[in-house]
């Protein structure tokens, strides 16, 4: 278990009982404390003393939850790791049955929290960012960015935990050829502290969007997207120019048309400058692949 906390104090303890009552002996804990300012670490410190399977990881300071989680990922020791906010919204029970559907043959099991006990702006927020990941990528998830979520290691060792990523981890393991399921999960409302999102978020996670919609499609082929940017804006600006020129020709004069020539210069040099992007990123991309495989392999089927 993977539990990235901050300003947390008053309900790491009991999670941690919760936990140790509801899982199988062969389990760790690593709480991660993002910074917290108040008693956060006194708590996992209590938590550590009455389980010795609880541990905790202490950030010189606040990273973020992509960072907490990156942290604890490469802390745990566990063959399956699963992830658990640490406000007692997420119900420990749920575990038993995530790692069910890693048992059946699932490589990521998400939560998907029904009811859900947020505020109704974030509620929206979720529904909107939800429905354009289901459309945009095909990811059959509804509720991506729970907090309760099961990995198998390979995975997390496949995929780049950072910055707002970490939202979209089954989506890039569904691009990576894993296999993701969902499973409702019950949810109730904070107990204590208060909750660290709000509407701000919002933009940053639909940039974060537009990142793994980039990553997963042109990953290993960014001059496939400049160049479909780059070329339709050059033959904008050709076209522009074609006309104008057709003007020129018959009227002798473009002088109140000045502004469309300007509009047709800067959509050509904005083309090239796309296409040269794009042929800048296919080296970058080039380098950064030698010595690596773009495939993975899932298992080998044998005679013997």
């Amino acid at each position: 278990m993977v539990v990235p906390v901050r300003d947390e104090e008053g309900t790491v303890l009991e999670l941690a009982r919760q936990l140790r009552a509801r899982l199988p002996g062969d389990h760790e804990v690593v709480f991660v404390d993002d910074g917290s300012r108040d008693g956060t670490r006194e708590a996992i410190q209590a938590a550590v003393r009455e389980d010795g399977r609880v541990r905790g990881l202490v950030l010189r300071r606040a990273v973020g939850k992509g960072g907490a989680l990156a942290a604890g990922f490469d802390s745990a020791r566990g063959a399956v790791v699963v992830t658990l906010d640490g406000d007692l919204q997420d119900d420990p029970a749920e575990v038993a049955g995530l790692l069910g559907f890693l048992e059946a043959g699932a490589d990521v099991a998400v939560g998907w929290r029904r009811p859900r006990h947020d505020p109704w702006t974030r509620r929206a927020a979720s529904w909107l960012v939800n429905a354009l990941l289901r459309g945009l990528t095909g990811v059959p998830v509804h509720d991506v960015n729970c907090g309760l979520k099961a990995f198998r290691r390979e995975v997390l060792d496949a995929l780049a935990v950072h910055g707002g990523l970490y939202r979209f981890l089954p989506v890039l393991a569904h691009g990576e050829g894993f296999r993701v399921q969902e499973r409702p999960v019950h949810h109730g409302p904070r107990r204590a502290g208060r909750s660290k999102y709000g509407a701000g978020r919002i933009p940053p996670g639909l940039l974060d969007l537009l990142t793994v919609l980039f990553i997963g499609r042109f990953r290993t082929r960014p001059a496939h997207l400049f160049g479909l940017v780059g070329g339709a804006s050059l033959a904008a600006g050709a076209l522009i120019g074609a006309y104008l020129g057709w003007l020129r020709w018959t009227s002798g004069a473009i002088f109140p048309r000045y502004p469309l020539l300007a509009l047709g210069v800067l959509l050509a040099v904005l083309g090239v400058q796309s296409i040269c992007t794009g042929l800048l990123a296919e080296l970058v991309a080039y380098h950064a692949r030698r010595g690596t495989r773009e495939y993975r392999v899932h298992s080998e089927i044998r005679a013997d």
